[in-house]
């Protein structure tokens, strides 16, 4: 299972991902896709992302049983302290 968060990203980005995954909510991506079309739709992210960012969380054999890929600015930050994923939210200065 592949689940993809979008944020500030092009419409057209998020209408091609549509043709693999369903989107629950806008920038919210679910779908089962093999392991190189889940690469070869994260490459496609990461290039279209003009000044938005992406999260990507899929299954894997780990010890909380998936994996992170993210890419451009996120409104969430992402640390692998040992093999465990945690995340943040980034204060921002203003």
């Amino acid at each position: 299972m592949v689940v993809m968060v979008l944020e500030k990203v092009p419409i057209s980005l998020r209408g091609e991902l549509t043709r693999w995954t369903l989107e629950l909510k806008a920038g919210v991506f679910v779908g089962t896709v093999s392991a190189m079309v889940r690469d070869l739709l994260w490459q496609k992210v990461a290039k279209s992302l003009r000044a938005g960012g992406a999260v990507m969380i899929y299954t894997s054999d780990t010890e909380q049983g998936f994996q992170v890929r993210y890419a451009g600015d996120t409104s969430r930050t992402f640390i692998d302290f040992e093999g465990l994923w945690l995340v943040g939210i980034e204060e921002k200065q203003g």
